[in-house]
């Protein structure tokens, strides 16, 4: 499966689309990118009138010898960001045909591949529970950097099968709680969660972070054409409930799922994140795409 998740050809394309990958949240270590911020090694900026205290190498002598005025050089800081790609690995995301967990390993494989290729670094945690291990959050590896990590990025994502719970409120919660600074958090997840998760969400922006939604659906969850009575079953708690579904029951179902895409759209409408939906059978170029323009879906 691994050569499978992102094609040759594929990530030619995603050549052409490193350069609008923005993130406005930066680690403050050095990379390949310039942020405005004073002083480190990179291109230059401005001069400015030399004060007390500045630094006597940050002088621009040959400037004094023309002019008579000591002048102090401003940089343009090269830095990189951390791309935290949290994953919902949990056994619910097996639905559909490409399944859900099928198209969160292509976009998380995508989403990391184009971090690394633009000059960031790039980690992956999975959003899920088991009986043994009290925490919500698996590490997946070891935080990537530069090109040479794609291979092995896209390896892990590609071993990774859908199992077990996940409460993404609390995974967001730990994510942030982990993380010594602050970069790009992209959730990918059907967010069908019972949890708080937009106030997940916002303690990651109180604390810095720059974030992007990824909510990944079935298509048939958007049109369902079930009709009669069933007994349904939740694939991480396995309990079981009878429902019928009629017109009625569809309707007030379709609402709901509206509801929640107009909760997150509105979330990061405010916050000024990103949110993109997508279906399980869309192209992935088009999902990039918009990921890259920081849409709202």
């Amino acid at each position: 499966m691994t050569a499978s998740l992102l094609a040759p050809e594929f990530l030619r394309e995603l050549e052409l689309l490193k350069r609008r990958l923005e993130i406005q949240a930066r680690s403050g270590e050095l990379g390949e990118r310039a942020a405005p911020r004073r002083g480190g090694s990179a291109e230059f900026r401005e001069h400015r009138p030399y004060a007390p205290g500045d630094d006597p190498r940050r002088i621009d002598w040959l400037a004094f010898a023309r002019t008579g005025q000591p002048v102090t050089k401003l940089f343009r800081a090269e830095e990189d960001a951390v791309v935290r790609l949290l994953l919902d690995a949990s056994a619910s995301q097996s639905f559909g045909n490409p399944s859900k967990h099928e198209t969160a390993q292509r976009l998380s494989a995508a989403v990391g591949a184009l971090a690394l290729a633009s000059g960031q670094r790039a980690e992956v945690a999975l959003a899920r529970e088991r009986p043994d291990r009290a925490d919500p959050v698996e590490r997946l590896g070891r935080r990537k950097r530069g090109r040479a990590g794609t291979s092995e990025l896209v390896r892990e994502i590609a071993r990774v099968t859908p199992e077990g719970r996940a409460d993404l409120a609390r995974a967001v919660r730990r994510v942030v709680e982990s993380s010594a600074r602050p970069g790009l958090l992209v959730v990918l997840s059907d967010f069908l969660d019972p949890g708080p998760v937009t106030a997940s969400l916002g303690m990651a922006r109180a604390a810095g972070h720059d974030v992007a939604l990824v909510q990944i659906i079935d298509k048939s969850e958007l049109e369902p054409d079930f009709e009669g009575d069933f007994s349904l079953v939740d694939a991480e708690t396995e309990a079981s409930v009878e429902v019928t579904l009629d017109a009625a029951a569809i309707e007030a179902y379709l609402l709901r799922v509206a509801g929640l895409a107009e909760e997150l759209r509105n979330w990061a409408r405010r916050h000024g994140a990103t949110y993109v939906r997508a279906t399980t059978d869309e192209p992935l170029l088009d999902v990039i795409k918009r990921f890259v323009k920081r849409s709202l879906d």
